[in-house]
């Protein structure tokens, strides 16, 4: 136990470290902007493209055909038509709807 413990001008000098070491950190710190930074621009350029264009159109045929099978299979309800209409329209006008949101929000 008694190794656990400092003795007062340690404490002191840890503080004192601790203080140094955050008045450092602040005046060193760099100005941060929001919605400034480039990194991804070109992944998210690339991305919203493919779901823009054919990649959507891809993901909306396959849908569509996810439902046609399982109204072939016998059973029928609306979330065989409702869901591929769905994922039509989020492909084509729901990423510019996020885009658009997520950039303002940042």
């Amino acid at each position: 136990m008694k190794t656990l413990l400092m003795k007062a001008g340690a404490r002191e000098n840890a503080v004192l470290a601790a203080a140094a070491v955050a008045a450092a950190a602040i005046a060193f710190a760099g100005p941060a902007f929001a919605g400034a930074d480039t990194t991804f621009d070109t992944a998210l350029t690339q991305f919203t493209g493919f779901l823009e264009g054919s990649g959507g159109k891809i993901i909306t045929v396959l849908s569509l055909a996810g439902g046609i099978v399982g109204l072939a299979s016998g059973r029928f309800s609306l979330g065989q038509v409702a869901i591929p209409v769905g994922v039509g329209v989020g492909a084509g006008t729901g990423i510019p709807i996020v885009t658009s949101t997520v950039t303002a929000t940042i």
